[in-house]
């Protein structure tokens, strides 16, 4: 979706012409036009940063704690920052067990796997490998949305998407060289992450439609339910560290108040102003985000088929999102509601 461009500044009057009117003072609607344009649009980059830099987060925090311990600090602060904002609004958490029922899923498949997969995968993969397999959750939502929605129907644009990605994602991992110097076990549970992602998403757009709750309650509870799941968890299979490292703990509180809590707010905040299709497109500027900053802080090497996979990748994802026009269709001119927001949003890193 193009930029709506900044309006051209009236020309100044003449000097040899005093009695030309000044310029008109744009109306206060047409400021709080602009304002409002360029919030989301900053809200965006945000956005695209910090989901970009959570992969470099993750990565300095295994240094310092173990895989699960990384997730279930992250989930821990984010359900902090969330349950926060929840108070401040006064909003309330979702009711009916059936509801709590579909978010313990919604949590597993969005949060706590997915999360704990990263965190494992970046023990022997570079995060710019793991950024480029989240790019890949687009292509393991359409092969999924064919099967279980109904409403998605293939394309030739979007079968020649899913294959172009594809063809991306074997180029990233050097599919030719046999994959050598890959670590496979890594690479193989960062694609399992992005591929929890796609059936998460699909899982809420069947479930959690009409519950009546606002997206920052579902947000909430769902956060907070995979923050119980993986405090189960995580005792069974680690250990406290014997020293709590600086560097590695601040990564982990700004992964899960930032990459977590924050970024969820700024995701469905920017879906209800513009859209999914608009918000979608952060999915495109996470791997490049996450490639650089990698190799800015991490000295992370990178082959040429990397940067070259991931632009494929992107391009096949990107054709995999297009839809059939419908002239009967109508445009829709309000909100999506939180349970049909994820029809397009990106995917949560």
């Amino acid at each position: 979706m193009s930029h709506a461009a900044a309006p051209a500044p009236a020309p100044a009057p003449e000097p040899s012409s005093p009695s030309a009117p000044p310029p008109p003072s744009p109306s206060p609607g047409s400021r709080r036009l602009r304002a409002h344009l360029l919030d989301w649009r900053v809200r965006f980059g945000v956005l695209a940063l910090v989901w970009g830099f959570s992969f470099l987060l993750i990565k300095v925090g295994t240094e310092g704690f173990a895989p699960f311990q990384v997730a279930f600090g992250r989930l821990l602060f984010g359900t902090a920052v969330l349950a926060v904002v929840l108070l401040v609004k006064r909003d309330r958490l979702p009711r009916g067990a059936r509801t709590w029922g579909h978010l313990a899923v919604a949590a597993f498949l969005l949060n706590a796997l997915p999360f704990s997969l990263f965190a494992y995968a970046e023990l022997t993969i570079p995060s710019t490998l793991a950024g480029i397999c989240n790019a890949t959750t687009p292509l393991w939502g359409m092969v999924l949305s064919l099967v279980a929605l109904s409403e998605d129907r293939p394309t030739r644009v979007r079968a020649a998407g899913l294959g172009i990605g594809f063809i991306g994602v074997l180029t990233v991992l050097g599919a030719w060289q046999g994959f050598s110097g890959l670590d496979v076990t890594g690479t193989a549970l960062a694609l399992l992450a992005s591929f929890s992602y796609a059936v998460g998403w699909i899982y809420v757009r069947r479930t959690l439609s009409g519950t009546g709750a606002s997206h920052l309650s579902l947000a909430t509870g769902q956060v907070g339910v995979a923050t119980l799941q993986l405090a189960l968890v995580t005792p069974f299979f680690t250990t406290l560290p014997d020293s709590v490292e600086l560097l590695p703990l601040l990564s982990v509180i700004a992964l899960g108040a930032l990459g977590t809590g924050y970024a969820m707010l700024l995701q469905y905040g920017v879906v209800a102003e513009v859209g999914p299709t608009t918000a979608s497109m952060v999915t495109y500027f996470i791997p490049v985000i996450a490639t650089a900053a990698g190799v800015a802080f991490l000295d992370e090497h990178l082959a040429w088929n990397t940067p070259v996979g991931a632009v494929v990748v992107l391009l096949g994802a990107a054709l995999t999102q297009t839809r059939a026009s419908s002239r009967s269709a109508a445009p829709s001119r309000t909100a999506p509601s939180p349970a049909e927001a994820p029809r397009r949003t990106p995917a949560r890193t």
